[in-house]
């Protein structure tokens, strides 16, 4: 059986905005599907994240400060339940696909060091996290088409159902049956590779991604940044 037709599981989470470094969980889903067609199993979280919710971030995800303080958890055994529950996974060989992995994975390493004093990286002393990123395939594999590579732009691509777009666990089941049309349509190309194989290339394939990006928005007179480092980004240190 090829790895895209096994077990696979998915993580993605809702948040205060997009800053990795300042921004908070408030919410966060993990599927996990036995095999292609089985029914998906997801564990959800809501997080009260003790901070205010800016409204941009509850126009996208429908969470309020009020529904969140009154329904949602402290981030601190959420955050500790999700990394259990990720490097309980990785112990067993099952793949986790995130969809802009350093996003959702860099994310969780900050909220872990915020409230539990621990990097994600100490819960995965029995194996590595293998992950499987559908922006990072999809750019790889077909480069040269146009348009937006957004997960609801991948699904409709690769003809996934996209229900609940924003919710964790519809955005994570998404991205999982993304990877497995992914696989299935590079097939050739992809089913002699092991996940592990496939992780340490979107590394090489991101940063190559992320190089090009920069040298564009260069050429543009745009100063944002592309970090080249995936799945996780490093620790800027208080010097920079």
């Amino acid at each position: 059986m090829c790895w895209f037709e096994g077990p696979l599981t998915a993580f993605d989470t809702e948040t205060t905005g997009v800053d990795v470094e300042s921004d908070r969980i408030v919410s966060a889903a993990l599927v996990v599907q036995s095999a292609a067609g089985a029914q998906p199993v997801t564990t959800r979280w809501l997080v009260n994240p003790g901070v205010p919710v800016p409204p941009g971030a509850t126009a996208i995800h429908g969470l309020t400060d009020e529904h969140l303080q009154r329904q949602g958890r402290w981030p601190a055994p959420v955050m500790e339940e999700v990394a259990r529950g990720l490097a309980g996974h990785a112990a067993r060989g099952i793949p986790l696909v995130v969809m802009n992995a350093p996003f959702d994975l860099t994310l969780l390493d900050r909220e872990l060091r915020r409230h539990r004093a621990s990097a994600l990286a100490d819960y995965l002393v029995a194996a590595p996290l293998c992950v499987l990123d559908p922006w990072v395939l999809d750019k790889h594999l077909d480069r040269y088409r146009k348009g937006r590579r957004t997960l609801s732009d991948l699904s409709a691509q690769y003809g996934v159902e996209l229900t609940g777009a924003h919710d964790a666990g519809a955005d994570a089941l998404a991205a999982l049956e993304v990877v497995r049309a992914v696989g299935r349509r590079f097939s050739e190309r992809l089913e002699r590779l092991s996940p592990a194989e496939l992780h340490a290339r979107q590394a090489v394939w991101h940063a190559a991604q992320a190089r090009g990006l920069q040298a564009w928005f260069a050429r543009n007179g745009t100063e944002e940044a592309c970090d080249p480092a995936w799945p996780l980004r490093p620790v800027m240190s208080a010097a920079a």
